[in-house]
């Protein structure tokens, strides 16, 4: 059984500050909210790229931040993949070698293999060796998508990666990270906006309002009275 990401920490910038206290286990989380309500700064502070002023983060046993004791493990032995709203692909680079990227202690051979098969997964090995500028929406969502997963993360995070596409590429996207995320088996923490979204993809909702978790529970219950 993989381990549960928690996370109890403050920040505090100007008038606006984040007091979290929530746990991931492994399955896909949705977080949600308003905008400017702090589900970015929560996904910053997770992947290394915001340090909260107090508190601690911790996967299972192994502790990323620990304010307190001036611990903060670096970012590149969290093992984490991050899928952001701009996707960040590399333009440059073909869909093969995008995904190969962050696999590269791998042999190239072995690099290649997994690659192509998240490719052929994802339904987009006729990109493989074509470069982000001639991808379509839909198709580079799938390239950000299986180079996440190429990595076999312990944590998941993605932030809102599919608010730009129609609902029926939504909806395939969403059945593909639901496999896949299943293949995994770790904790996949999931921004987005939209609750037929969540509904389809969530195992467990987490709602934060001005800084704070409000809710957090099974979808039926979060999303039981909000809606789009």
């Amino acid at each position: 059984m993989a381990d549960a990401l928690t996370a109890a920490f403050k920040l505090a910038r100007g008038e606006f500050a984040v007091d979290i206290d929530v746990a991931f286990p492994p399955g896909i989380t949705c977080v949600m909210g308003p905008s400017g309500g702090g589900k970015s700064t929560l996904l910053g502070v997770l992947a290394g790229l915001v340090m909260p002023d107090s508190g601690r983060v911790a996967l299972g046993d192994e502790v990323w931040i620990d304010r307190k004791l001036g611990l903060v493990r670096p970012v590149h032995e969290r093992r984490l993949s991050f899928v952001f709203q701009g996707l960040a692909l590399f333009p440059h680079m073909t869909a093969q070698r995008n995904v190969e990227y962050g696999i590269a202690e791998l042999p190239a051979a072995d690099r290649a293999e997994k690659a192509k098969a998240l490719l052929e997964k994802l339904g987009v090995a006729h990109l493989a060796q074509r470069r982000p500028r001639t991808f379509s929406g839909g198709e580079a969502q799938r390239v950000a998508l299986a180079r996440a997963f190429a990595r076999s993360p312990r944590v998941l995070l993605l932030d809102e990666p599919y608010s730009a596409l129609d609902r029926d590429l939504r909806a395939q996207l969403v059945a593909l990270e639901r496999t896949l995320a299943a293949e995994l088996a770790v904790p996949v923490i999931h921004v987005t906006h939209s609750v037929a979204e969540a509904k389809l993809l969530a195992d467990r909702v987490v709602r934060i309002e001005r800084g704070a978790v409000v809710e957090q529970g099974a979808p039926s219950a979060v999303l039981a009275h909000v809606v789009d």
